[in-house]
């Protein structure tokens, strides 16, 4: 087992944007919860094709400024004219905000990338040249590899191009399998990709929705995990306390073995992400 860079540990939460007012009030409340945490900051993620995109701005705008906490907003290029990029990476420096979650991005459904930037290497290529060191810029990574990858080395590869092009330091993609995170940060290593590279945590509160998105973005769900929530059938709370336990284990192994952090995707509740935060006790002061 390898252990992590040696840099300063973070801990952030993730959100996505609210899409009706009682969404609204429940992040709002989340976002109240997790900042007494004080954690290093929050993310607030950006739709398809940037379909999100000025919701995205306001609601970074709303959690810092609600909170007091650094947000970063997550950026994808697919699909967008080169000008109206730079115009988005301007409004942020405009409004004070100075770190940056830097995406490929997904397209729309049923449409293809029709924009001149096809990939994050080259969008944080274009900040480095518009805006110099003054973002701080986190990418996304894959212990268990992008299911779009034609294998681990071209994977590899792609994430070495966005290091190399000003890249401060990965957020991976949510697992439940540690020794596929210490291997992939061996397999770094080897390249001399020397970032931090910071676990991204998915707590299980939900067993339809975690099989679904671990679907879409090729996340592994151990047979156990899934044997035993199936064990569960409708019980709520006993899912619920079965993923803070699950989740709360990986989180102590990885910290024990060199991780520089924890990114943990809240899906805007506070309960189990607070719970699992709460559990780990001294290893996150």
């Amino acid at each position: 087992m390898t252990s992590a860079q040696p840099h300063k540990k973070k801990f952030s939460f993730e959100f996505f944007p609210p899409r009706s007012p009682a969404a609204e009030a429940k992040l709002k409340v989340t976002q109240q919860e997790l900042a007494k945490l004080k954690p290093d900051f929050f993310s607030v993620t950006c739709g398809a094709g940037g379909s999100t995109r000025e919701k995205t701005f306001e609601t970074v705008c709303t959690v810092r400024d609600g909170t007091g906490i650094e947000t970063a907003s997550h950026m994808s290029c697919i699909g967008l004219p080169i000008e109206e990029i730079k115009n988005v990476i301007n409004t942020y420096r405009q409004n004070e905000f100075s770190h940056l979650v830097v995406l490929r991005g997904d397209n729309p459904s049923g449409l293809s990338a029709n924009g001149p930037l096809k990939y994050a290497n080259e969008l944080i290529e274009l900040i480095r040249k518009e805006q110099g060191d003054y973002f701080y810029i986190d990418v996304a990574c894959y212990p268990e590899f992008h299911p779009q990858s034609k294998s681990a080395q071209q994977d590899l590869q792609n994430f070495k191009r966005k290091v190399q092009a000003g890249a401060d330091s990965a957020i991976t993609q949510y697992f439940y399998n540690p020794y596929a995170y210490f291997r992939f940060l061996e397999s770094c290593q080897k390249l001399n990709i020397n970032i931090p590279i910071v676990p991204g945590i998915m707590p299980i509160t939900n067993r339809d929705q975690l099989v679904r998105f671990s679907n879409v973005c090729g996340a592994e769900i151990p047979i156990w995990i899934l044997k035993r929530l199936q064990d569960f059938d409708d019980d709520l709370d006993g899912i619920r306390q079965f993923g803070i336990d699950v989740t709360t284990e990986l989180c102590s192994v990885l910290l024990d073995g060199g991780a520089p952090g924890l990114h943990i995707y809240s899906i805007n509740n506070y309960e189990s992400a607070m719970a699992i935060w709460r559990n780990l006790g001294n290893k996150i002061s």
